[in-house]
């Protein structure tokens, strides 16, 4: 359950953020392939109370996307009560009329992926992927909360979830930068407009939220006849037609809602501000209020922004990343809405950079495209990005930016769920004239620019909140009519009694000439294939080095390569809708390439560069060097990140290879100091092909694509002696507990993180622990979630994790909670760590089987994306797993009962853990050396004790 604070269009998202997120791309090398058709065909009707219904096939996998969308979002709230359509999205995952419980437990019965509810100023959605054979379990589910949820509200329930959406604004406005979106939305829209006011709402208006008011807005807005509901998947429009009149038929239309008039709010003059915050560096915001969503205007907008900053190659990135080394970061994207959209920049300046001279060059670059427009290259590589954008995202039937999104985004904003079409159209038929002219119509004054410097935080004041006004909604319309009832709900939830079986590709194999394992699986169902070369090593060959060399030796690697540089590498990817990149976890390092079928050859010899020939130009270095160092410097400030750097080295110790920072970034002294020698010699050392396994997913075939890579790739070969990893050491556990307290200083949550070593991923008993953590702290419902979050609303959310490693695993539980609540929250979470471990609550079946049901359940639609392939056979790889290791793993879970759960359980010491705690010091401190956890220790953000 979340918000999405600037909201923007599904379709054009996916392509926008595929082309932000492309790294480098091909020379002209091979004549392209003929271009794939792609689309996402579709049927819809009506039913007699206006419930919109729109539906998909695709027979890939056993599953439905089940997506539904209400026509009503923070813009409709009234004066008074903002945050309503947001906490009202909490409360439809609460218990229902005739489903008492978690809206959650039935759906963690049958294996849901991708579950999820959001809210944003225009619409509230929610979405799960289910099994086939689970559909009318999920059917069932919806419609009652649509039409059976008043009786179901009531004064705890509101309690409940008002705390929980309390504590997510306040976790949100915890992170750096944290207030910018209110500070923006209250600039760039008058009070009055829809948009003035934020999404999560005002603590005021939270809390003066009564039960009248939230029943009011239900049967106001929640009817089917102001909803869509999208299928898609394993299902087709004959069996969608009988099921949802079956479930949502009877169920009454409420009132005809009349959307607000579109109000784009195009501003006449400039502004801009200036605020401090506790953040290491000066960032610009810069936004202008632009064309609303459904509008050829919008879409052109989007190709302004893939020049001027949406790709690695744009022209801000060239002129102040590469150029002028004036930012660590800079982006410029387009974000539609359904009242009027935003165009937004945004740059990280350098530290010891005027942002005035910044500012400066950023207008001068967007004039100058507006005057001259954009090359023929800029243009033609910008629409190849949306287009690979958005065959990228049709992989997906549901979730996020998925089919069903795409197609229930449509729907409810233009009318037409194919309106993607002629977005795509739009932008495929865009000249320069055009991209330059719409630049002209709305990029001139009016924007309002946003200064977050380094200080003190100054905590936002909240707007004065206005009287409510009495709210009648109109009469319902008598168009509108039900079907007989044909549910009797009085029995429950339908049961799902079969289950598709699992399927996971055959895993093919051949040798390269250059002694490099390949591992296939085909997957033809979008026209792109993925390429992740693995090699041992990872974080833990910095032993010997210095820290985070190896994560920066494989960033670096895609900043030029051959006769490329960092640049025109980039332009050469983009151009071929290409996306390569490189990084390295704690026990490996990869290589990624995701290509377009069509351009496959050119775009596997940049691929081929890339991993032989890094160029690790000096300037580059020195560039990525001072951006690199910045980045720790941010994650010292983010509570989160900082845990994350301290705790690993407390867990392992001094000299243990993975007495890191978990963030990979390394430390600054030894970025600072690293040479391009060092960069070299990690490459020789660790990027060898004899030792490489090279996995390969998607559209191609091992007589296609082994000859592709032998010309390629057949004749790299290493030199010099091959280095060996390191076996790491076991660790002793601390004799008893510790605490180290991090100060953040005016923060309104703490972060609680408590840790231990536990048996390596290759421990015969792992997967039992797997289970025995889901049942603690690994999924929603969950004892630690379900204390911390739904009882006691002191947190959004807690969890418990353990990452699969070589050596020892860390595993971690952790929640931010309201500040105030520090010392019941860390007794809380050790006493449900100490019941867990010592059976004082021992395991139960239930749990045990929710887990199972989870882990095992979920497998046929678990595999829906080439990019999950792929993870699961690089785990494959690193921990020597058998071919059939997801149907083995599956049985194993399926025959574990309670008792062996319960002894995993006790692998956990609660006596021993380690904790560390983010937070202001002033009103943490004392309650937490009340708690006698074991000796207590302030540190800084590098672990250092703070005398």
């Amino acid at each position: 359950m979340t918000l999405h604070l600037r909201p923007r269009g599904a379709l054009l998202a996916v392509a926008l953020s595929a082309a932000l997120g492309t790294l480098a791309p091909a020379p002209v090398l091979a004549k392209p392939a003929q271009a794939a058709t792609v689309d996402i065909p579709f049927e819809e009707f009506t039913l007699p109370n206006g419930l919109r219904v729109v539906v998909h096939t695709d027979r890939k996998a056993p599953i439905v996307a089940v997506n539904i969308w209400y026509h009503v979002g923070s813009k409709d709230e009234p004066a008074g009560r903002t945050g309503f359509a947001h906490l009202f999205e909490h409360l439809m995952f609460q218990r229902s009329e005739n489903h008492d419980g978690e809206y959650f437990e039935p759906f963690k019965q049958v294996g849901v992926t991708n579950q999820n509810g959001t809210t944003n100023t225009d619409r509230t959605n929610y979405f799960e992927n289910v099994p086939t054979t689970a559909l009318d379990m999920a059917l069932w589910m919806e419609s009652d909360r649509m039409g059976h949820l008043l009786g179901a509200i009531d004064q705890a329930a509101l309690d409940e979830q008002r705390g929980v959406v309390q504590n997510e604004k306040r976790q949100g406005e915890n992170q750096p930068y944290g207030q910018v979106w209110e500070k923006l939305n209250r600039a760039l829209y008058p009070v009055g407009h829809p948009y003035h006011h934020s999404v999560i709402g005002s603590m005021n208006d939270l809390n003066a939220a009564s039960l009248d008011d939230v029943k009011t807005w239900f049967r106001t807005w929640y009817g089917p006849n102001n909803a869509v509901l999208v299928l898609a998947g394993d299902i087709d429009v004959a069996t969608a037609k009988e099921k949802v009149a079956r479930y949502f038929g009877d169920i009454p239309a409420g009132p005809s809602m009349a959307q607000p008039k579109v109000n784009v709010a195009q501003r006449e003059k400039s502004t801009r501000e200036t605020m401090t915050d506790k953040v290491p560096q000066a960032r610009i915001y810069r936004a202008w209020n632009v064309a609303e969503v459904g509008t050829a205007d919008i879409d052109q907008l989007q190709l302004f922004a893939q020049v001027l900053g949406g790709a690695k190659a744009s022209r801000l990135d060239q002129r102040l990343l590469h150029q002028d080394k004036l930012v660590d970061n800079i982006s410029a994207g387009a974000y539609s809405s359904q009242l009027g959209s935003n165009f937004m920049i945004m740059a990280t300046v350098k530290q010891g950079v005027d942002p005035a001279k910044v500012e400066a060059i950023i207008d001068e670059e967007v004039r100058k495209l507006i005057k001259d427009g954009p090359t023929a290259a800029e243009l033609a590589r910008g629409k190849t990005a949306f287009r690979a954008g958005f065959i990228r995202g049709i992989e997906r039937i549901g979730g996020f930016g998925g089919k069903a999104d795409a197609l229930a985004e449509c729907t409810v904003y233009e009318g037409d769920p194919g309106c993607f079409r002629r977005s795509l159209k739009v932008i495929n038929d865009a000249t320069a004239a055009d991209v330059r002219g719409i630049g002209a119509k709305w990029l001139g004054p009016g924007d309002h620019t946003l200064v977050v410097e380094p200080g003190a935080r100054v905590a936002l004041a909240e707007e004065p909140s206005a009287t409510p006004k009495p709210f009648n909604p109109p009469a319902v319309d008598p168009k509108f009519s039900t079907l007989p009832t044909q549910v009797e709900r009085s029995s429950g939830v339908p049961q799902t009694k079969t289950f598709p079986e699992l399927k996971f590709p055959q895993l093919h194999r051949a040798t390269l000439k250059n002694g490099t394992q390949v591992i296939l699986a085909e997957r033809h169902d979008i026209p792109v294939v993925q390429f992740s070369y693995e090699f041992p090593g990872g974080f833990t060959a910095d032993q010997g080095r210095k820290s985070g060399t190896a994560n920066f030796t494989m960033d670096l690697m895609g900043e030029g390569a051959g006769k490329l540089g960092a640049l025109p590498f980039a332009d050469a990817a983009d151009m071929l809708g290409a996306s390569l990149g490189a990084s390295a976890s704690l026990d490996s390092a990869s290589v990624y390439l995701s290509a377009l079928k069509e351009n496959l050859a050119p775009s596997l010899a940049l691929y081929a560069d890339m991993l032989r020939s890094p160029r690790f130009e000096q300037g580059e270095i020195d560039r990525v060097k001072a951006t690199w160092i910045a980045g720790i410097q941010q994650e010292k400030v983010n509570p989160n990140a900082v845990a994350m750097r301290v705790l690993p080295p407390l867990l392992y110790g001094k000299g243990h290879p993975y007495a890191i920072p978990f963030t990979g970034s390394g430390r600054e002294a030894d970025i600072q100091s690293l040479t391009r020698q060092d960069l070299v010699d990690f490459h020789r050392d660790w990027l060898r092909p004899e030792q490489g396994t090279l996995i390969v997913v998607g559209d191609t075939t091992l007589k296609e694509i082994v000859p592709l890579l032998n010309r390629q790739l057949g004749d790299w070969k290493s030199t010099g002696p091959a280095p060996q990893v390191k076996a790491t050491v076991d660790v002793a556990r601390p004799a008893k507990g510790r605490v180290f307290l991090i100060d953040q200083p005016g923060a309104v949550q703490a972060n609680l993180f408590a840790g231990q070593v536990v048996p390596s991923t290759l421990d015969a008993g792992a997967t039992r622990f797997d289970i025995a953590n889901g049942v603690l702290g690994g999924d929603f419902t969950s004892r630690l979630n379900m204390n911390l979050r739904e009882e006691k609303h002191w947190s959004y959310g807690a969890r418990s994790s353990a990452s699969s490693t070589l050596g020892q695993r860390p595993w971690m539980a952790m929640a931010p909670v309201q500040i105030d609540k520090t010392g019941e929250a860390m007794a809380e979470m050790r006493r449900e760590i100490a019941d867990f471990a010592s059976a004082a609550e021992p395991v139960t079946a239930p749990e045990v089987s929710r887990i199972r049901n989870i882990q095992t359940l979920s497998l046929p639609g678990a595999y829906e994306t080439a990019s999950a392939v792929l993870g699961t056979i690089s785990g494959i790889v690193r921990y020597q797993r058998p071919d059939d290791y997801v149907f083995k793993r599956k049985a194993e879970i399926e025959a574990m009962i309670p008792a062996q759960v319960q002894q995993a359980a006790a692998t956990l010491d609660p006596n021993a853990l380690t904790w560390v705690v983010v937070g202001d010091l002033k009103q943490t401190e004392k309650e937490v050396r009340a708690l006698n956890l074991g000796e207590v220790t302030v540190i800084d953000a590098d672990g250092n004790p703070v005398k």
